[in-house]
């Protein structure tokens, strides 16, 4: 298919990931009864929080991308589709998935999982962005490994 998506589109789906991402830890911190647990899931809504303002700050450092060959809406909806794997990518499922854990436990493994997910789709999207949008997308992937490794890092704290 070659390369079709551009590094911003990227990062505004990455915007909408930490979005749910911050929704997320904000209600698992509304639903633990464990203080220890309850101020982890805070802080991990402001690292979300930062995720928001560092990728909005990469959005600004990209160029906006108008297909070429395509029709902007099946270019759009092609995109849609392909980060619609990503449970994170739709609004309002950060909570929704927050309410499905039980214990903080399973919030806990609930996000790890979300945050290979993210790196799962970045990775996967180096296969379809130009290369001078490459760099943008090893900026993101960084982000996610280093929020990995703290939630990691959190998540045996309260065990």
């Amino acid at each position: 298919m070659g390369n079709i998506f551009a590094g911003s589109e990227i990062v505004e789906i990455g915007i909408q990931i930490e979005k749910n991402g911050r929704d997320f830890y904000n209600i698992l911190t509304k639903q633990s009864d464990n203080p220890k647990a309850q101020s982890l899931f805070a802080f991990l809504s402001q690292e979300e929080e930062k995720h928001i303002k560092a990728f909005q700050e990469i959005l600004q450092k990209t160029q906006r991308y108008e297909p070429q060959g395509l029709d902007s809406d099946d270019y759009y909806a092609y995109l849609n589709s392909l980060a619609s794997e990503h449970v994170f990518t739709k609004a309002g499922k950060g909570e929704e998935m927050a309410k499905m854990a039980k214990t903080d436990e399973e919030g806990f493994d609930l996000a790890v999982g979300f945050e290979k997910e993210s790196i799962i789709f970045y990775e996967a999207m180096k296969r379809v962005v130009p290369d001078f949008d490459l760099k943008i997308l090893e900026e993101l992937i960084a982000q996610e490994v280093n929020h990995l490794r703290k939630l990691t890092e959190l998540r045996k704290s309260i065990k």
